[in-house]
Parts: structure tokens; C-alpha cells; sequence
């Protein structure tokens, strides 16, 4: 069965139910149907053990972080833990794009799937809208006299739509006249890429989330003054449109345990998890809480550690570090991950020894767990087993696709015993209160391996400007290729020797946090030449299919 299929046999609990067992009642549900909710309850102090889900370098199709992380709080419910998942909500861009759906697969899902893949609550729909007001008025305000002398060749926004579309990244706007507005080039970029969705899954309450906006950086005059959104008066209109989409999202997983699915900021240029208040609210509600960081833990792992537990005071009490056999074998160099290769699987090692590393590094000693595919063979699986015993490292089989969570018992007890333990304090990789020279210095010598780091002329200027208005002491996203430790996609395994190359830098004031861009880094992706789109339809009953 395909993993729509599989969502759609299920037989889903009403939504009142899962909330009544976390002790949510009536009164702090907002339902979307029988099956999906937004909690407005205020979190509560926290109680339960945060685990955090990263991975190794993932293969083009990805190796099954939000997979795991379903079927490993299901696990724990077969162990009688109340546990609750929290992940991001899917895009639109990949779901009919490359990736396909994004609510995990097989036997580990949230459910409701064809809803959470398309359009969900209207999360998205509202983050588009008040991303696209602030654009409109933006060009509104050049087209009514520019009181503000706005520079139209340094506007910072984009407008946004959650479809990959490459022809949108670069246009040209107000072509027709002068009543058409003012003539200038802009662009668009996913909505998941726009601050205002990393300002929605980090901001507090409504009034942390409308100062943020307010905050963010709209351009700059023609004698170079920074102009934000609360300077055309933008930020209340935009808060009005988000003020029920900063509640999380409640649904459920396959085995009827509590899913929180919020927000989901792009894993490059922002963050990559979910929000901070569906977190925290998860914690306040269940014993053991899931959740997942982006990418491979030298992008989403240390973004999570470095931003967002250092914001939030999150302090996880486990580290699991996702393996999967076809991308050992693809680190090892192999052809083709689909066919058995021990002696790839061997080499592709070194990867994941470095993100052992990366844990570490932060003060965790992760437990691996692999995610088993149908292709692996057992001398390959042995392996990865004497890998984990020669290391000391937590090392356990998530069969959790075909089985659920029966399949990843064995994972949840390494996972409990490993938080059971007293960890030692969270340890930041860098003061916040250091450069960005520094910073950068450090996540890339560090995190990635890498020898040092070189500036383009147009990084130097732009790093000089951010540390002169006031964003120097924020902690430093890197917008990077995912698909290598370093900054060049093509290098596989561990690459040595290579310095990474910072090209440029983007100041997200209401976010709290600048880019830092390693190579080009598209922020609207284009469609594939067979795109998931083409195989999605509707049956003759009206019923979804080809989603997956």
C-alpha cells in the first residue's frame, strides 16, 4: 500500500479525544472538522523531555526524519509513555513538486494526511497574505509619493506564493503606466522562505509576534537609512491576518497519539522546526515530546541548538541521530544507494562519525538510529551495528515504516534510558555576543570541517553593515547546500582540506537572526521535469490520489 492508501484505510479518533487525554477540553479547541483543531490554551510550564530528531547528510530523497519522529512517539506509546510529536506543516512546494508529501509514510504518518499536505488550517494561506500586504505597500507607498524616500533599487521584500515556480524568482513590476505604480525589479520566494513564516514559529505571543514584524527590514532610502515594516505601518494589518494562525495545530499520528504540526520556515535561510509555541505547549501537555531540526545536524541541529533552545530555553534531553544504509552507501561513494554495497557503506561511515561529532560538540551523546529500507542487506546492516559498538554510541533498528510503532520499540528504550540520564547543560557552540566573523569561523571550522572561511567583496560589505546597525550579536543562520557538509553539494562522505565561501548576508531583524549564504541558494525552487503534480488527482469518487 502507498502511503496515501495506507492514511486513507485509517480510522482517525475525533480530535476532542486526542485533546481530552492531554487534558485539553472544549473550550480550548478551535476544530477544523472532526479531525484537526487549533489549541488556544496559553502553554503551560513545561514537564515532559524534549528529544530532538536529526540525521546524517540526506540523500536527494531524503532519509526519513519526520518518519522516524512519528514512529518513535508511537513507540513510546506502545511503552505507556504519553508522548506527543511536534514537526512542521508540509509546503506546497515540495508536496507537488521534487518530495511529494511530508507527513511521514507507511505505518509512522499524521494523519490527516491529504489535509495537512494541502491546505491544512490556512496557515500558509495567512502567511502569504500578510507577507504580500507588506509588498503592496511597499510599492503603494512609492506610487503615492515615497514620504519616506524609499530607494526602489534597494527594496529588501519579496512577495510569496507556495508553489515552486522559477519564473517568478526574478520579475519586473509596475510595467503599464503611471497608474500601474512605480516601475522597478523584485521577486518572489516560497512562503515557507519569508521572514514572516520564521517570525510565526519563533514569536512568543501576539505581542511579541506584531513587535517582530515591525521590526522587519523593508529596504533602505537613497541615503541609505533602513526603512522596517512598522515604518509604513504595516505591522498591525499584518498581525491581524496571523492572529489565528500563531495557535498550533492539533491532530493526530496513525496510532492515535497527539500531533502538534506548526509552521514549518524554510531548513536553509531560517531555522527548519516548527514553532516554538506548539513546542513548548507539547511540553507543558505530555511526558516525552518529539521533534525534528531540519536537514543533517550541521544545518538543522545546530540552528535548533544555536537560535532556538538559546531563545526559547529549550533543553533537550536526548539526541537522535537518524542513519539510514542507502546514505552510507551514497558517502561511500557509490553509483546508485538502491543496490547492497558494504564497502560504500564502509566509507559513507566517516559522515556519520562526523555528526556523532556534531553532537558532541554540543554536549549529547546521540543515540543512531537506523532506518530500515527494504534494500539493506544484513552484512550491511552488521556493519553499522560494530560502527555503533566500537564508538560507545546508542545504536538501534527503526522498522518503523512497515510495522509503526512496533517497529521502533527497541529505538524508544535506547532513546528513554539515553534521557533518563542527568545531560550536562546545553553548550552553544558561540557566544551570541560575538562577532560574525567569529561565529562563522566557529560553525564552520567546527560543524563542518572546514579549514577556514573566505569573504566575497559583496559578504564584507554586507557583514559590515549588518554589525553597524545593531545585528552583529545575533546568532548567524547559514544558508548552505544540504547535500554535503561543506558548501559544495558535490562533495560527499567527510570532505577535508576545503574552505567555505561566504557570498552574502541578509539582515531578518524581526526573525532576530542574519543569513549568512554559502553559494547560491534559490529560495523559490522550480518544478522537476516530472513533477509529483503531474501523478496527483481525483478518482472517480472524488476520493485524492497519486499524493505520497
Amino acid at each position: 500500500m502507498t502511503d496515501l492508501e495506507i492514511a486513507q484505510s485509517a480510522t482517525l479518533r475525533p480530535i476532542a479525544d486526542v485533546a481530552a487525554e492531554l487534558g485539553l477540553g472544549a473550550d480550548d479547541l478551535f476544530s477544523y472538522g472532526p479531525h484537526m483543531a487549533k489549541v488556544l490554551r496559553a502553554p503551560a510550564a513545561p514537564r515532559g523531555k524534549l528529544i530532538l530528531v536529526t540525521a546524517i547528510t540526506p540523500t536527494p530523497a531524503g532519509e526519513g526524519k519526520t518518519t522516524l519522529s512519528v514512529g518513535l512517539t508511537q513507540a513510546l506509546g506502545h511503552l505507556g509513555k504519553r508522548a506527543a510529536v511536534a514537526v512542521r506543516e508540509p509546503s506546497l512546494g515540495p508536496v507537488f513538486g521534487i518530495k511529494g508529501g511530508a507527513t511521514g509514510g507507511g505505518r509512522s504518518q499524521v494523519l490527516p494526511m491529504e489535509e495537512l499536505n494541502l491546505h491544512f488550517t490556512g496557515d500558509f494561506h495567512a502567511i502569504t497574505a500578510a507577507n504580500n500586504l507588506l509588498a503592496a505597500l511597499v510599492d503603494n507607498h512609492l506610487h503615492q509619493g515615497n514620504a519616506l524616500g524609499l530607494d526602489p533599487r534597494r527594496i529588501e521584500i519579496k512577495r510569496a506564493l507556495d508553489v515552486n515556480d522559477r519564473a517568478l524568482r526574478k520579475v519586473v513590476l509596475g510595467l503599464g503606466g503611471t497608474a500601474d505604480g512605480v516601475a522597478r525589479e523584485g521577486g518572489f520566494e516560497l512562503t515557507v522562505a519569508t521572514e514572516v513564516m520564521a517570525i510565526m514559529a519563533l514569536a512568543e505571543d501576539l505581542a511579541d509576534l506584531q513587535a517582530r514584524l515591525g521590526r522587519i527590514l523593508v529596504g533602505y532610502t537613497y541615503d541609505g537609512k533602513a526603512v522596517t515594516a512598522a515604518d509604513l505601518k504595516a505591522d498591525g494589518s499584518m498581525a491581524v491576518l496571523l492572529k489565528h494562525a500563531l495557535h498550533p495545530n492539533l491532530v493526530q499520528t496513525l496510532e492515535g497519539q497527539p500531533a502538534f504540526v506548526h509552521m514549518g520556515p524554510f531548513g536553509n535561510i531560517a531555522h527548519g522546526t516548527n514553532s516554538i509555541r506548539a513546542t513548548r505547549l507539547a511540553l507543558g501537555l505530555a511526558d516525552y515530546v518529539v521533534t525534528e531540526a531540519g536537514f543533517a545536524t550541521d544545518l538543522g541541529m545546530e540552528k535548533y541548538f544555536d537560535l532556538v533552545c538559546r531563545q526559547a530555553g529549550f533543553q533537550p534531553a536526548a539526541v537522535v541521530v537518524l542513519a539510514s544504509i542507502r546514505a552510507l552507501r551514497h558517502h561511500g561513494g557509490a553509483a546508485s544507494y538502491a543496490t547492497p554495497n558494504p564497502e560504500a557503506v564502509k566509507a559513507g561511515l566517516a559522515n556519520l562519525e562526523k555528526h556523532v561529532e556534531n553532537a558532541r560538540l554540543f554536549g549529547y551523546d546521540p543515540v543512531i538510529a537506523l532506518n530500515r529500507f527494504t534494500d539493506d542487506s544484513p552484512e550491511e546492516l552488521e556493519i553499522l551495528r560494530n560502527f555503533a559498538r566500537t564508538t560507545e554510541v546508542p545504536f538501534a533498528v527503526a522498522d518503523i515504516w512497515a510495522k509503526g510503532g512496533a517497529g521502533g520499540v527497541e529505538l524508544a528504550e535506547a532513546v528513554i534510558k539515553a534521557a533518563d540520564k542527568q545531560p550536562a547543560a546545553l553548550q552553544p557552540l558561540y557566544p551570541v555576543e560575538s562577532t560574525i566573523h567569529e561565529k562563522l569561523e566557529r560553525i564552520a571550522t567546527s560543524v563542518y570541517g572546514a579549514d577556514g572561511v573566505e569573504y566575497t567583496k559583496a559578504a564584507l560589505t554586507a557583514i559590515q553593515r549588518a554589525e553597524a546597525e545593531g545585528m552583529g550579536r545575533t546568532p548567524v543562520i547559514v544558508a548552505k547546500a544540504a547535500a554535503s557538509l561543506s558548501d559544495d553539494p558535490k562533495l560527499r562522505g567527510r570532505p577535508r582540506g576545503f574552505k567555505v565561501t561566504v557570498t552574502d548576508l541578509k539582515q531578518r531583524r524581526g526573525a532576530g537572526f542574519v543569513v549568512a549564504y554559502l553559494g547560491s541558494i534559490n529560495t523559490l525552487p522550480g518544478l522537476p521535469k516530472d513533477p509529483a503534480a503531474s501523478r496527483i488527482h481525483l478518482d472517480a469518487e472524488g476520493n485524492t490520489r497519486g499524493l505520497f
